[in-house]
């Protein structure tokens, strides 16, 4: 199960990463979860949120650079290990993982990670065929 995310690329100074929020508040716009990559200039906001398309729309509004990517949604098991477990799936299968960050909510006695394959596609069929769940999109808004 595919996820939408939007990236978002803010200047790395005071006020902006409230800024882009407030864009989305503004709206009406829940965020589910967020990571923020920094540089010296400006950083990449990456956002799981409600409305993928109107939150987009939202911050490309309020004159930010936006772009929406496919991620995976991956339940791993909550205990010492559960994250090498699915990891070695994922390099048994030999996908490449772009980036990942943790999801606050959790999906039965699991956690689940967000994670950006360079082939998404690929990376859905590999990692149910080896036994990983995947979230689906509608999973996440319940349980955030």
């Amino acid at each position: 199960m595919k996820v939408t995310q939007i990236s978002c690329f803010i200047e790395n100074r005071p006020g902006r990463l409230h800024a882009a929020c407030e864009a989305l508040a503004s709206r009406r716009i829940n965020i589910h979860t967020l990571s923020l990559a920094d540089t010296a200039e400006f950083g990449i906001l990456r956002l799981i949120v409600a409305e993928p398309d109107a939150g987009k729309a939202a911050l490309d509004a309020a004159g930010y650079v936006t772009r929406q990517t496919e991620v995976l949604a991956v339940e791993v098991p909550d205990d010492a290990g559960g994250l090498a477990s699915v990891l070695a799936k994922a390099d048994t299968a030999q996908l490449n993982i772009e980036y990942m960050y943790a999801f606050s909510a959790e999906v039965g006695a699991r956690a689940v990670v967000i994670m950006r394959f360079s082939e998404p596609d690929r990376a859905v069929e590999a990692l149910q065929r080896a036994g990983v769940n995947l979230v689906a999109p509608i999973a996440l808004l319940a349980k955030a």
